[in-house]
This record gives structure tokens, C-alpha cells and sequence, in this order.
């Protein structure tokens, strides 16, 4: 049986993307000052100004403004005939105390937010991503990369990649489309950009086993791409909440991320939910895996807990909830404790997925020999 699976990388450039880094830097800075800093933040973007509001409590100071410019720079808004830079923009701001119902709730550790939340691994990739999204965040990145680091500096940092591939009896076979748009100076042509991105970033990141004679590359299918970020188009925080997790291949909690602190369940326990899901296919419990947790706010331990293995389970999935039941901590606090989440992780996370990097929490391995113990 064939199917087709899809997912999209937005790159940071693109304005969604840098509202979502400039409100997890925010919380960055907020969190290394005063770890136990609360914070909600949503940013806006739009030519000439960006927009912070939410509602922070917090012992320290953070300069704000300072934080967005230096975000806005790193990305590369750095020209005036970008219609967007780190030098000229507005930096607007609208904070308030967090609500004392807010903060009656979590005094008693519990969940810091009513929430669904999805956590997902296959064997598809060394990372136990889906196929989809980790080519597709690896292709946004390099594009990214080649115009920061590299010798495309005709580049402009907004963008978007899509794959599609080609799924058959469950497992990825081909690539069946790139599509990528790139933002671009004027003066470059789009037969030579186009020839620059096939060569230098599609070839270098899809791998020729899955490529096919038919397979399409699709650079600018529209034309040229000179005005772009937030001059094109308003960006918010929380818009790309299906990139940020795995693409089409899994459901989605509906919760974004960015911007929160970890009290909010809806983010750390989706951290939690992927950690899971990717022992439970590590260990060779199944080939795919998807934990679902529900918190009602105030409440620390979860309302539901599932576990959902297509049929590729090798033990019953009840023996493998009660497993992840016994090894893995649910409340709250359990889960900030045991991912050391209060700490400035989050900038890390606000581009380019947030799974399948090693260098976060929940995705170190580190209890698969307490979970095979509990198998033999």
C-alpha cells in the first residue's frame, strides 16, 4: 500500500520563525537569571516594529530590547534594504504580573495549563525522526547555514523548505518532492539560484537512496523572491506548531511551545512524551511510537495516559505503558526535575524542530538499560 507523508521547515528568517526565537531567547534570559522566572510571551513582527506581551514573574531583570536586536542580527536583519533590521525596528513592549489564579494553581505543583500533548519516534532515521521532517529541517538549515557561514552571501534569511516523500507498507521509499523557497538579493538571477540550491544544499542533505527519477525540485517555483521577512508578512509566535513538532506522520497536542516557561505542560510534557516514545523504540519495544498525556491545570498528576504502536509492538502495549509508568516521572515538577528544564535551553529549540537534536534533554537515552531490565 502507498501513501505520501509531508512536512514543512520554515528557515529562521522566516518571520513566524523569528518570533518564536526572539520569545524563546526572552525566556533564555529570564530563566538564567532567576530559574524559577514564570513566563508566557507572545512576539509580533511586522516592518519597523516588533511587539512583546505576555505576562512574566521573575526576580531578575532582562533588557528586553536589547535581547530582540541582538536575536534579529544574529539572524540576519542586519540591512536596511532588508524593509526589516535589528537597528531600526521598534521594540514594543506590554508585560504583566502573572495572574494570581495562575500562580495559586502552581503552588501546589500542579500542571500549569489544561493540555493535550503528543510525543512521537519511529525508526525511520538514526534520530528516531520521521523521515519527513528531519530532511526537511536538515535541508532549511543548510540553507540557512551556506548564507550565514558559507559563499552565498546573494542569500537572504527567509525561507522555507517541503518535503514529500513516498511511503510504502509503512515505510518511507522515495522523495517525491522539494520544494524550497528562498529569499534573495535582487541582482542574483533565479535560473542561477536555482542551480546554486539543487547543487550546493538538496544534493548535499537528501540522501541518493531515496532519490527517484521522477523525483521534482521545486527553488522559487514562482518566481523571484527579493521582498521577504517581516516586511512581506507578519510574524507571530506559535504558527508553525506542526514543523515544530513531526510533520504530518503524527497528531499534534495543538499547543505551541515558544515563549513558555516548562510549568506550562503543554511544553514540558510534550518533552516528556518524546522522550517516551523514543526509549520505546530504541530498546526495540516497537518500530513506532506515540505517547498521549492529558493535565488539567492545578493538577499534578496526568488526567489520561496511552501509548499508541501501530502494530509493531514486540511486547503487549499495556506491559509497555505500565513500564514507562514505573520509570518516568509525570507531575510537573517530576518532569522539570528530571529533564533539568530550568535551565536556558530554549533558544535551541525555536528553529529547525524541537526533536531529534541530540544536544537536548529529552532525547538522551538515558533510562533504555533500566527499560530492557524490566522486559527480560
Amino acid at each position: 500500500m502507498e501513501c505520501i507523508k509531508m512536512a514543512e521547515s520554515p528557515t529562521e528568517g522566516h518571520p513566524d520563525k523569528l518570533a518564536d526565537l526572539i520569545a524563546d531567547a526572552l525566556l533564555d534570559e529570564f530563566i538564567r537569571k532567576d530559574p524559577y522566572s514564570r513566563v508566557s510571551l507572545e512576539v509580533s513582527i511586522i516592518a519597523g516594529m516588533t511587539f512583546v506581551a505576555g505576562h512574566v514573574s521573575t526576580e531578575s531583570y532582562v533588557d528586553i530590547p536589547g535581547t530582540v536586536r541582538s536575536c534579529i542580527k544574529e539572524v540576519g536583519y542586519n540591512r536596511p534594504e532588508y524593509g526589516f533590521d535589528a537597528d531600526s525596528s521598534a521594540v514594543i513592549v506590554s508585560i504583566e504580573e502573572q495572574s494570581p489564579e495562575i500562580v495559586l494553581g502552581l503552588s501546589s505543583e500542579g500542571a500549569g495549563d489544561t493540555a493535550i500533548v503528543v510525543g512521537y519516534a519511529c525508526d525511520e532515521t538514526k534520530e528516531l525522526m520521521p523521515l519527513p521532517i528531519s530532511l526537511a529541517h536538515k535541508l532549511s538549515k543548510k540553507i540557512a547555514d551556506l548564507r550565514k557561514f558559507g559563499r552565498s552571501n546573494f542569500l537572504r534569511p527567509d525561507g522555507k523548505v517541503l518535503i514529500t516523500c513516498v511511503y510504502e507498507d509503512g515505510v518511507p521509499s522515495y522523495v517525491k518532492d522539494v520544494v524550497v523557497f528562498c529569499q534573495h538579493d535582487p541582482d542574483i538571477s533565479v535560473e542561477r539560484l536555482r542551480e546554486f540550491i539543487v547543487e550546493e544544499a538538496i544534493k548535499k542533505v537528501i540522501p541518493s537512496q531515496y532519490i527517484r527519477a521522477n523525483t521534482r525540485y521545486l527553488v522559487n517555483p514562482s518566481g523571484r523572491f527579493v521582498m521577504g521577512g517581516p516586511a512581506a508578512d507578519v510574524g507571530q509566535t506559535g504558527r508553525k506548531i506542526v514543523s515544530d513538532a513531526y510533520g504530518d506522520v503524527a497528531y499534534s497536542g495543538g499547543s505551541a511551545f515558544s515563549g513558555k516557561d516548562p510549568s506550562k505542560t503543554d511544553r514540558s510534557a510534550s518533552y516528556m512524551a518524546r522522550c517516551m516514545a523514543k526509549h520505546v523504540v530504541a530498546s526495540g519495544l516497537a518500530k513506532r511510537c506515540l505517547v498521549q498525556i492529558a493535565y488539567a491545570f492545578g493538577v499534578p498528576e496526568p488526567i489520561a495516559f496511552d501509548v499508541e504502536t501501530f502494530n509493531t509492538e514486540r511486547i503487549p502495549k499495556e506491559r509497555i505503558k505500565e513500564i514507562l509508568r514505573s520509570v518516568f516521572p509525570l507531575t510537573p515538577k517530576g518532569i522539570i526535575d528530571f529533564l533539568k528544564l530550568r535551565n536556558p535551553i530554549y533558544k535551541k529549540t525555536a528553529v529547525y524542530g524541537h526533536f531529534g537534536k541530540e544536544e537536548l534533554p529529552w532525547e538522551h537515552l538515558t533510562k533504555l538499560e533500566e527499560i530492557l531490565q524490566k522486559v527480560s
